[in-house]
């Protein structure tokens, strides 16, 4: 019996395309708005290291999975976040030589990272489980809403459609291999509680960081066009508040949220615009 919960037509496979953002990222490429820009700089900069951690949690277990789905996708995962690592560690190179900090904020983060590579590999692997449903929910909306990323570059927009669509096609792949070998609902809630608070934790922190660089940090504009845009209107944050959320039911599964039309589209656009150089 198949033990991979991806539907029929989705595919995950990984797509060899690289975006050349430099230039974009020597401006606010979001609009020109200083947070916007900022807040999904800060999320590019956890990328890296932390899609690396999910990688290696994931080839914890491989071995133990005898479904051929699913060994196939588990392949296709890492595939696709090995090539996401590469392009974001491009973008955040990009950002250090605009002059951020970029070496400063990277030790910071890849110290929490190699705290959470010494944990127990159940646990590893339930932490992969919920930062992947936060990448899930968040690239759900980018690709529901694309008002959000209005006024962003024309590369920049690619660059996160692409990343976007990719977390959307292997959201249950490191899910199903945690439910296959470890199964402990309980273990998978409580450390999605932990994952919150290191995600919510290193945007903000990153988030600063980038704006205090830009001289932006104390800025009270900024700011309440910052808090508007994730709590108020459009609401990033409040409008993925209950999809968040939905990780904490005990029935939970990712592809509850059956987005497989809108993923659809999406690819046509992508392949559309041929982004591939």
């Amino acid at each position: 019996m198949s033990v991979s919960s991806t539907p029929e037509g989705v595919s995950v496979s990984p797509r060899h395309i690289h975006f050349d953002v430099s230039e974009d990222l020597k401006s606010f490429w979001h609009g020109n708005d200083a947070f916007r820009t900022a807040f999904f700089n800060a999320l590019s900069l956890q990328f890296p290291d932390g899609e690396q951690q999910f990688i290696n949690a994931v080839r914890l277990y491989r071995d133990r999975i005898d479904d051929p789905k699913l060994k196939q996708e588990i392949r296709g995962f890492i595939g696709q976040e090995a090539l996401h690592s590469r392009e974001h560690k491009n973008y955040n190179e990009a950002l250090k030589a605009r002059g951020y900090d970029i070496d400063a904020i990277d030790r910071r983060f890849l110290k929490h990272m190699e705290w959470v590579g010494k944990l127990r590999p159940s646990r590893q692997l339930a932490g992969t489980c919920g930062a992947e449903h936060y990448t899930a929910v968040l690239a759900n909306a980018i690709l529901k809403n694309p008002e959000w990323m209005e006024g962003a570059t024309p590369a920049m927009k690619q660059l996160w459609r692409w990343h976007a669509i990719e977390e959307t096609e292997h959201k249950s792949v490191a899910f199903d291999v945690y439910r296959a070998c470890v199964g402990n609902e309980r273990l998978r809630r409580i450390v999605f509680l932990f994952v919150t608070w290191n995600f919510c934790k290193y945007t903000f922190l990153n988030t600063c960081s980038l704006l205090r660089t830009d001289g932006k940090l104390w800025n009270v504009r900024t700011w309440l066009g910052g808090l508007n845009f994730l709590w108020g209107k459009p609401g990033v944050i409040r409008q993925c508040l209950p999809e968040f959320l939905a990780y904490l039911r005990k029935d939970f599964h990712p592809w509850q949220q059956d987005n497989r039309r809108l993923l659809a589209e999406n690819l046509r656009e992508l392949e559309g615009v041929g982004a591939a150089n």
